[in-house]
């Protein structure tokens, strides 16, 4: 099991004009088999939350767009909360996390590779 951590997530839930604020966890699966990708989430202040899946498929990328995932459950990301995210897959991925934060009028994106 191949193990990746974001430990400094934050989806916020207002914006500033028609752009959305929005996290997306972006990968990117080189080899030829399906990945199957489980998320989970960890809070400062309450129990984490379990269920979050995407499936990258082979030679593929996908864009997990964090304002638009359910978990299994059919529960979102909550927004205005700092959380973290543990990445899980049985496949090597490269793993991007990028915030695009509206809510100032200076719009804001932050990048990293996990």
């Amino acid at each position: 099991m191949k193990t990746w951590y974001i430990p400094d997530a934050f989806y916020p839930g207002s914006k500033n004009g028609e752009y959305v604020s929005h996290e997306a966890i972006c990968f990117l699966n080189v080899g030829h088999e399906d990945a199957l990708v489980s998320m989970t989430l960890y809070f400062e202040d309450r129990e984490k939350l379990e269920g979050f899946s995407v499936v990258v498929p082979g030679e593929r990328t996908v864009h997990c767009r964090m304002d638009r995932i359910r978990n299994r459950d059919g529960v979102p990301v909550p927004t205005d909360t700092p959380y973290a995210v543990k990445v899980e897959c049985e496949t090597e991925l490269a793993v991007q996390y990028t915030r695009v934060d509206t809510t100032q009028a200076e719009l804001a994106i932050a990048t990293t590779i996990v």
